[in-house]
């Protein structure tokens, strides 16, 4: 029996941690716990199994592996957009978007479904946080939706659905843990879940669409007395057409010196330009603008422009994404000022939620290196990876086992103990199978999004059932009695929006190539017609400097020469060759005897011995 366990230590580790987990047991804890209970076993039973490299000593590189989790940079970006998120769910943000984006898609059914998505896509865009984007939404929106009638499943899972879009759209916090989880570049991942992020943002819409028209009283238009904005919608469309054109005018103009980026910088410069004409039509009420045209200028570039000044500057490669992210709770102080609804009460508040989010992010790592440390030591991660590269199918078989498994695992763990526990045992057998890990790492992610909104266990469902009415009150503008949500009808409501993300993870299969893009479209090279040329290296180390070398005095240059296949070229018309230098170590130095008397060797030129006549 004692041999039993010896050898197959590895999968009574996991099994038991997964046991830990479940108990309900703090999963830090649990991680570094778990880890030491079995390094103490596994020391104890090394000599029955070969599979078995523990040692006490193994402990001592605890210390440095704790050092390389808080000395990561790349997880620095995560207290950077945690705060950026709380201080714009603080500022109004997302209160003047849902007002405005509702009005402007009002006269049409599903209006403020539609409005509800596409300021959840904004949201996740600037803060990145789902608790921030499902309680902002769910405090101002709910109650609207309920006001004019909409159906109590379709807004509650379409407010969900939305406020977990800031897991796969860039810059999601899932993202920058997977990517150091990976050994990935944060920026690569962020560029890959770009498109995927627009691409589930659009079906979302679908969805809502299709509603409309199969079941048309679920969600009526907005009235007319509701929308408090009028109309304008002609108006806004033509500030749009004249912003394209600027926009692609100075694409145009700035493409020979920008290169790619000029479509970055020329769309900068058309929304820069639109909106200083709105906040002058408005401000000198000159009113060639209509209301509605001039509120959702005003309201929607600021969020626009902070994205840029995360996201364009990194894409761009002018910031990292930890520069990003400083940059961009910068702006969101910025803007909270601007609003002004910047004090000391909300800074605290953001750095404290910041202080226990980075925190428990960090607990987490730390126990997750006890038990990888632990875990490897009993060759878990060959067992794991023969386990998954030995699936049916080859590499589809690998991405249907392990899209089922994390789908699964996540009812109980959520994305952050997925991403520590998880992916480091994924990731080795992907790469062998040589799938991208960018890729992969985007299809995970889509797939803990569903994490949020599996009942019974999910986070966006329960941030909705903490701000969602749980008793009949009356309505203080239509003067009705509004009976309240149950949870059954949250719960019902987040379904559709599961089976859309599953569908999403299936698409992101099919068409690898959304993520794929990031790589960008440079020229392919064969390695077949790669040909290396070893340089040449005649006349010793102590060759003067021709240019070719480092360029040390009296030696240890490197002659930019000829391969060694080669003659030097000729120079000009029948030049003739040079001849070796003096200082040829192929020939043993004279000592004595008659015939000419050697040179004496150069001052700084070591390479020759001295001379005794």
């Amino acid at each position: 029996m004692i041999e039993f366990i010896a050898e197959n230590l590895a999968p009574i580790m996991f099994a038991s941690l997964i046991v830990f987990l479940l108990l309900g047991y703090p999963v830090a804890f649990s991680l570094a716990a778990n880890g030491l209970l079995f390094f103490i076993i596994g020391v104890e039973l090394a000599p029955l199994s070969d599979s078995i490299n523990l040692s006490w000593p193994l402990l001592n590189a605890l210390p440095d592996r704790f050092w390389g989790v808080m000395s990561n940079d790349t997880l620095l970006a995560i207290p950077f957009f945690t705060f950026m998120g709380i201080v714009l769910e603080k500022s109004g943000m997302a209160e003047d978007l849902l007002d405005t984006i509702g009005q402007l898609f009002g006269p049409i059914r599903g209006g403020l479904a539609y409005a509800v998505i596409f300021v959840g896509a904004l949201l996740a865009a600037t803060t990145g946080v789902v608790a921030a984007s499902v309680i902002a939404m769910g405090l101002i929106s709910l109650p609207i939706m309920l006001r004019y009638g909409y159906d109590r499943k379709v807004a509650s899972g379409v407010i969900a659905a939305s406020g977990t879009l800031a897991q796969i759209i860039p810059p999601s916090l899932v993202l920058i843990v997977l990517a150091d989880q990976l050994g990935r570049s944060v920026g690569d991942m962020y560029a890959g879940a770009l498109i995927p992020g627009l691409v589930l943002t659009g079906l979302y819409m679908c969805y809502i669409l299709l509603m409309s028209f199969l079941r048309r009283d679920s969600m009526p238009a907005l009235p007319l007395e509701a929308r408090t904005l009028g109309s304008g919608v002609t108006s806004l469309a033509i500030a749009l057409a004249v912003a394209a054109g600027i926009a692609y005018a100075a694409h145009v103009y700035l493409y020979p010196t920008q290169g790619e980026n000029a479509d970055i910088l020329g769309g900068t410069v058309g929304v820069a330009f639109i909106y200083i004409v709105a906040l002058i039509d408005k401000g000198f009420k000159i009113n060639a603008m209509s209301r509605l045209a001039q509120q959702v200028i005003i309201v929607l570039i600021p969020p626009l422009a902070l994205i840029f000044l995360v996201l364009g500057t990194i894409f761009l490669g002018i910031a990292t994404p930890t520069e990003g992210g400083a940059m961009g709770a910068v702006g969101a102080l910025i803007m909270a000022a601007a609003k002004g609804r910047l004090n000391m009460e909300v800074v605290r508040g953001a750095l404290t939620a910041t202080t226990r989010l980075s925190a428990f992010v960090l607990f987490i790592l730390i126990g997750a290196r006890v038990f990888s440390l632990t875990f490897y030591g009993v060759n878990g991660h060959i067992w794991v990876e023969h386990l998954l590269t030995a699936m049916p199918g080859g590499e589809t078989g690998f991405l249907i086992a392990v899209n089922v498994l994390v789908f699964f695992l996540a009812f109980f763990l959520d994305f952050f103990e997925l991403a520590f526990i998880i992916v480091p045992l994924l990731a080795p057998a992907a790469d062998k199978l040589g799938i991208d890990l960018i890729w992969f790492g985007v299809l995970l992610g889509i797939n803990m999004q569903t994490s949020f909104m599996h009942p019974p266990f999910g986070f966006a469902l329960f941030y909705l059932r903490s701000v969602a009415a749980k008793v009949p009150y009356l309505d203080k503008i239509t003067g009705k009695n509004i009976q309240p949500v149950t949870t059954a009808q949250i719960y019902w409501g987040a379904v559709p929006f599961v089976c859309i993300q599953v569908l999403m993870v299936g698409l992101t299969i099919m068409f690898p190539q959304m993520v794929m893009h990031y790589k960008g479209t440079g020229t392919a090279v064969d390695p077949n017609t790669i040909k290396i040329e070893v340089p040449g290296f005649g006349g010793g180390l102590g060759l003067p400097d021709n240019g070719g070398g480092l360029g040390l005095p009296g030696g240890l240059q490197l002659p930019g020469g000829s391969p060694l296949d080669q003659k030097p070229a000729d120079q000009g018309g029948g030049a003739q060759p040079q001849t070796a230098p003096s200082n040829d170590l192929s020939q043993p130095p004279s000592f004595g005897g008659s015939g000419a008397q050697p040179q004496p060797a150069p001052s700084n030129d070591l390479s020759q011995p001295p001379s005794f006549k």
